[in-house]
């Protein structure tokens, strides 16, 4: 489990009783999708032919650019999910991590499960010994790709849900 028991209000929109702008909950779908697209190979090396995790990343960006429906998006998440379930490894993680970006139109706090599924692909894609240094220098990448208006958010989530992601954000600036 990724989300909180709880929800953080700051990750609820405005016009649903929370705090969250429509702008920032864009900016969290955009890098939420960048950090799942920066781990994609790993998908699609293992699986050419399969275009969902690709598709949801897509989706989310259409959703942003208000071309497409949140329900749009979210059905792509679950065919992301989908396409992870026979795998392992990499190539698994790298399918949650798209499935996680898509949900990001949904429910805006999916945007930590996009960054740690990608952090756990770039962790599992090397040998055992280097598996903690892939794992800081993805994390490293996804802080530098965080936008200003949502940075303190993004790395305060992380701190506080750090635990339930499997402690993947041990790698703060």
């Amino acid at each position: 489990m990724i989300l909180p028991k709880d929800r953080d209000r700051r990750f609820v929109t405005i016009r649903r009783g929370g705090t969250l702008t429509d702008a920032d909950h864009q900016l969290l779908a955009l890098w939420a999708a960048s950090c799942a697209e920066h781990v994609l190979d790993h998908f699609e090396s293992a699986q050419p032919e399969d275009l969902r995790p690709r598709r949801a990343i897509e989706q989310v960006r259409a959703w942003v650019r208000r071309e497409i429906t949140m329900t749009q998006a979210r059905n792509a998440a679950g065919h992301a999910n989908a396409a992870a379930r026979d795998l392992s490894g990499a190539a698994r993680y790298a399918a949650y991590a798209a499935g996680q970006a898509a949900a990001v139109a949904h429910v805006a706090a999916h945007e930590l499960g996009a960054a740690a599924y990608a952090i756990k692909a770039a962790r599992a894609a090397v040998p055992e010994g280097k598996r903690e240094i892939a794992g800081r220098l993805e994390c490293r990448w996804q802080h530098d790709q965080l936008p200003d208006a949502i940075r303190e958010l993004v790395l305060d989530d992380q701190r506080l849900r750090n635990e339930i992601c499997w402690s993947v954000f041990d790698c703060w600036d």
